[in-house]
């Protein structure tokens, strides 16, 4: 059973129009789900809340987009891309503006985490849109565009929200997060428009069947995916407050490090897509991250056991780097191996696993960073990597 890709190799113009409202939607979604986790330096000096209570509440988005990503992307598959973007960016906008003028850490969770759930939908039909609009030669490449709003949203929280929270409480950022995805949600509804039916790969029966049914792949990109989102959002959770903790930066000065270390990583997205469309193989490129990313991982918690500043500052933005590197290539091979009848709940399962994980990781990161430190957290971060290498596949599979 095997899904052609397209005979041409041709993109249609519009498929890069369709791809930069794609990145405004992600890098939007991304960023109201990144607000919480700046509030930590905040929440932990100024409220005296412990680091494993606020990486709970910067979890919380996290923990709602694990609720709806399957439903999102089930929709998506139904209805299209669309409107299940647009309505779940316009109800992300609701959520935060809430958000923004709740008080008590209870209420404000919950909250946030509708946010998550509904700024979910960006995550889960975004990738449809790269599927169906680019052939398969250029979909790492597209897709690694796609994946950079991530960081690049990440990016935008560390350099906006501190000091907004500094001068205005948490309640600023929220409002500034509610306004752009309410306005990036109408562009979308005006904009976007769902791939024509003569360039979305065409699925007979036989592959519109259960993909996980027809082999583990699906399931091993899952697990592996699973893994090497950890240091991920270790670093992102914590490594503001690391660098202000621990090495003594200024927080402006910090949060341009983590500014700096997610625009990077969102560029080499953008590499690592070449690399598996130039190779012709997804899995590959993911191994040789797994590879880096432990080692880059060990630097980090090394240089910063010794005091070593400027090493540990250069290998956290590397590690970083490194950290958001597989995701394009493994969006592009789930939506490859699912087939387009499937792509939209595959995509939404390989989003819940991996912000399953993320919301795991910020309340047990905290609390290890508070008994053991930083090094010893950051060394048991790079395990997760170093298992991930046993279960990615040899070779790509395709619908």
């Amino acid at each position: 059973m095997s899904e052609r890709a397209p005979r041409t190799t041709r993109t249609p113009r519009a498929a890069w129009r369709m791809l930069v409202l794609g990145v405004l939607a992600q890098a939007s979604g991304s960023f109201v789900i990144s607000v919480p986790a700046y509030f930590i330096p905040l929440l932990h000096s100024e409220r005296g809340i412990s680091l494993g209570q606020a990486g709970l509440l910067a979890a919380a988005p996290s923990f709602g987009m694990v609720l709806t990503l399957v439903a999102w992307g089930a929709a998506a598959d139904r209805w299209g891309e669309r409107w299940v973007i647009s309505i779940g960016l316009a109800l992300a906008a609701v959520f935060a503006l809430v958000s923004a003028r709740t008080v008590d850490l209870l209420p404000l969770g919950c909250v946030l985490v509708l946010t998550g759930a509904a700024a979910a939908s960006a995550n889960a039909a975004s990738g449809r849109v790269v599927v169906g609009w680019f052939p398969r030669n250029r979909r790492g490449l597209a897709m690694g565009i796609r994946q950079m709003s991530v960081p690049l949203g990440v990016a935008v929280a560390a350099l906006v929200v501190p000091p907004l929270a500094a001068h205005g409480g948490v309640g600023s950022p929220l409002v500034v997060a509610a306004g752009i995805v309410g306005v990036v949600a109408v562009v979308c509804a005006v904009g976007l428009r769902n791939p024509p039916q003569n360039a979305v790969v065409v699925t007979s029966a036989a592959t519109a069947m259960n993909p996980y049914r027809r082999s583990r792949f699906l399931l091993r990109i899952h697990a592996v995916s699973v893994l090497l989102v950890v240091p991920q959002f270790a670093l992102s959770i914590f490594g503001l407050v690391w660098l202000i903790a621990d090495l003594g930066c200024p927080v402006v000065t910090a949060g341009i490090i983590v500014a700096a270390a997610q625009i990077l990583g969102a560029v080499g997205r953008i590499g690592v897509g070449v690399m598996s469309d130039r190779t012709g193989s997804r899995v590959r490129v993911i191994r040789v991250v797994a590879y880096a990313g432990v080692a880059a991982l060990l630097v980090l918690a090394g240089s910063a056991a010794l005091g070593w500043s400027v090493v540990a500052v250069v290998a956290y933005v590397v590690a970083t780097m490194i950290s958001v590197a597989d995701n394009g290539p493994a969006f592009t091979v789930v939506a490859e191996a699912a087939g387009s009848s499937w792509s939209g709940r595959a995509l939404g399962l390989q989003n819940t696993g991996q912000n399953l994980t993320a919301a795991l990781v910020g309340p047990t990161i905290g609390a290890l960073i508070t008994v053991v430190g930083y090094p010893s957290a950051f060394v048991i971060a790079a395990t997760a990597p170093l298992l991930s290498l046993a279960l990615i596949p040899r070779a790509d599979e395709q619908a």
